[in-house]
């Protein structure tokens, strides 16, 4: 993101409470039984980090990024009060270097800052990020959501549909693509009935020649 919207962010997470609340992704919650028993996950552009302490709360090794400093600060302070350490990289996601093979889970949850360029680009760097037989975990707003404004960003290009996501992740086992809507409660930042897409995809496991 540009200077202004780094400002932007670290503004909205400078007020009292935690803007999305301390609970983690409802969505994000119901995938448990599909998490491995340990390993790394990493939790993109995860804010004032109720998911990645979520994911560390579970038994796995977090890297938390993020653009906002004063978020992280925040999310240093929620994973100390969980009794969970993470590890945090202050990014912005338009020029970061994504790991190559790194993470057995990746989680993307509300990431729509992202117009089409930039977005193309997470979801490349996220499918690049898992390692073979690792697990995606993304959800996002439909366009129904601008009906709603209970969250999200009001520009349209930046929401998703099941056709964008199916084409975007066409390199991977889809586990689960749902578009439904629901009533949801995330601190100030998400309250209300929502227009949701929930992508659960698997990276393909490496095959070797004979």
């Amino acid at each position: 993101m540009s200077d202004a919207g780094l400002s932007n962010w670290d503004r909205r997470f400078a007020d009292e409470g935690y803007l999305f609340g301390e609970r983690p992704n409802a969505f994000l919650e119901r995938q448990r039984e599909r998490l491995p028993a340990s390993g790394r996950a990493l939790a993109v552009a995860d804010g004032e980090g109720r998911n990645g302490v979520w994911l560390a709360q579970q038994g796995l090794r977090v890297l938390a990024v993020d653009a906002s400093a004063v978020g992280q600060e925040k999310a240093r302070k929620l994973a100390k009060a969980r009794g969970v350490k993470l590890e945090f990289e202050l990014a912005d996601l338009a020029g970061w270097t994504w790991p190559s093979a790194a993470f057995d889970v990746v989680a993307a949850i509300f990431v729509q800052f992202a117009g089409p360029d930039l977005r193309a680009a997470m979801f490349r760097g996220m499918k690049e990020a898992l390692k073979p037989g690792g697990l995606l975990l993304l959800e996002g707003y439909r366009p129904e959501q601008l009906g709603y404004r209970t969250g999200g960003p009001p520009i349209e290009e930046n929401l998703y549909t099941e056709a964008l996501l199916r084409e975007a992740f066409a390199d991977m086992e889809v586990l689960e693509l749902r578009a439904y809507d629901a009533a949801i409660e995330e601190g100030r930042g998400h309250n209300g009935m929502s227009a949701l897409i929930d992508l659960v995809a698997r990276k393909p496991a490496q095959t070797f020649a004979r």
